[in-house]
């Protein structure tokens, strides 16, 4: 059964909704290091919602490899059970990314944003359920699946929408330079002055480009001290996991000096892959 808190940001009217206990990503990868699947796919930056910070998490809780990165463009449809149009719906289901990147058309028709786990989860419950007040924002392949009628079609606010996808697998693959390669790291480092400079400046000097750099808190982990504050009370600094994607294979010996180098002083350092780049929309 679907459980939810509402709330009110601003002028719209949210409400979260829960179908499974279980993180559908999380379940992926899990399935894939159980060896029911041998390839998981994760969602983790879009061009208008930006980074997808949840997943980066799955990324340092499983211990699977980057295989390959896909960059989509996202058309999103408005659906519907067959007889239902715009005007009887009250309320549109579907993942946060998706509610955000049609919040503006959303707005305009009116309808309350129930967050769910995916997408495709949304057409589903809407099409199981039989609703007549509620509509799911997804894919027109999952309005063929699901038996839905496509009330309105690319509903996102920007036509510029693309969300990139890595492809994780139990195994890396043997870096190549025969095209272009991108490599994923996550690694933390000790609190200082110019320490996160300097984790940077080994790939500057090296004339290697950084493409992505992201940071999550460490988990599980309290809050340090420091003294250095002239009002007496003691400063407290989050510890992070700094993950950055690079232009260059590790078969590169540039790359492979830059995190030798990087491993000097890092705390922790992690290759999370070394995979070719998806070039199809450049």
């Amino acid at each position: 059964m679907a459980s939810g808190t509402f709330c009110l940001s601003g002028s719209t009217l949210w409400r979260k909704i829960t179908f499974s206990r279980q993180d559908p990503f999380s379940f992926q990868q899990q399935a894939v290091e159980k060896w029911l699947v041998d390839r998981a796919v994760l969602p983790i930056e879009n061009s208008l919602g930006g980074s997808i910070h949840r997943n980066y998490d799955l990324l340092i809780r499983h211990r699977l490899h980057i295989v390959g990165e896909v960059k989509l463009a996202v058309k999103h449809c408005l659906l519907a059970n067959h007889g239902v149009e715009i005007g009887d719906l009250t309320r549109v289901l579907s993942h946060p990314q998706a509610l955000a990147q049609c919040e503006h058309t959303l707005t305009k028709m009116g309808l309350v944003r129930e967050e769910v786990d995916d997408t495709a989860g949304a057409a589903k419950h809407v099409a199981f359920h039989n609703l007549k007040d509620a509509g799911a924002v997804a894919s027109a392949a999952a309005a063929k699946i699901y038996d839905l009628n496509i009330l309105a079609k690319d509903i996102q606010d920007d036509s510029d929408n693309v969300t990139r996808f890595l492809m994780l697998a139990r195994e890396p693959i043997i870096p190549g330079k025969d095209k272009p390669f991108k490599t994923s790291i996550v690694f933390s480092l000790e609190e200082g002055p110019g320490v996160l400079f300097k984790a940077l400046a080994v790939f500057a000097l090296r004339q290697i480009n950084l493409t992505k750099i992201e940071s999550r808190p460490l988990r599980k982990q309290t809050q340090r001290t420091s003294d250095d504050n002239s009002n007496g009370a003691p400063n407290r600094y989050f510890d992070y996991h700094f993950y950055v994607d690079f232009e260059a294979s590790m078969a590169d010996v540039n790359a492979q000096n830059a995190l030798g180098h990087l491993n000097e002083f890092a705390t922790s350092l992690r290759v999370l892959g070394s995979y070719p780049v998806d070039t199809s929309m450049i």
